[in-house]
């Protein structure tokens, strides 16, 4: 979603269409998994980072100024990375991300929160992780790390990725509800 603004204080809201490639490969992931079981449902693990900002989604507050004044932010602004995961059986561990998200930090997080929380809500372990494309779930040392521990992995091919997960929706009250787990010094 992109959102641009003028001189003139209005503003415009356009929404990125999926391409026909995008439409036939949902549809076509849709049909392969229709008849996949409660039970293996049931066992899939999705996982996600979001950004939550004190000042409301991406700190963007829109004023009317005279022409060449200078905007500035007062008290500051501040926001927290997290990351989470949930799956049908509830929310697993969440927990902060301090810094810049890189693959290190990355299997790290992992390596401390993702075993756990699949034990945490039993289930068992041949379970389904899942994650997005993004560049540190997809990094090689990233995908050594997930085959050395034997996990049985579901990465969408890029097209079927969800628009937004249930951890970056606004509207969601996912976000705000999970148990935070105290930082392990």
């Amino acid at each position: 979603m992109t959102f641009s603004h003028s001189s003139s204080g209005s503003s415009r809201w356009s929404l990125a269409l999926l391409s026909i490639r995008h439409i036939t490969a949902r549809l076509e992931f849709a049909k392969r998994h229709q008849k996949d079981s409660q039970t293996m449902r049931n066992k899939i693990l999705c996982s996600d980072e979001t950004k939550i900002e004190l000042l409301g989604l991406n700190a963007k507050h829109h004023v009317w100024r005279k022409p060449g004044t200078i905007p500035m932010v007062k008290h500051g602004g501040g926001s927290i990375m997290l990351w989470g995961c949930f799956s049908v059986a509830g929310t697993g561990r969440v927990c902060r991300i301090e810094g810049k998200m890189n693959g290190a930090k990355y299997r790290e997080i992992l390596d401390e929160n993702l075993l756990q929380s699949s034990q945490d809500l039993r289930l068992g372990r041949r379970f389904t992780f899942q994650q997005d494309n993004d560049p540190t779930h997809t990094a090689k040392t990233t995908q050594k790390w997930l085959w050395v521990k034997s996990l049985n992995v579901d990465q969408p091919e890029p097209g079927l990725e969800p628009d937004r997960t249930s951890l970056e929706r606004p509207e969601s009250s996912c976000a705000a509800t999970l148990p935070i787990q105290p930082d392990r010094a």
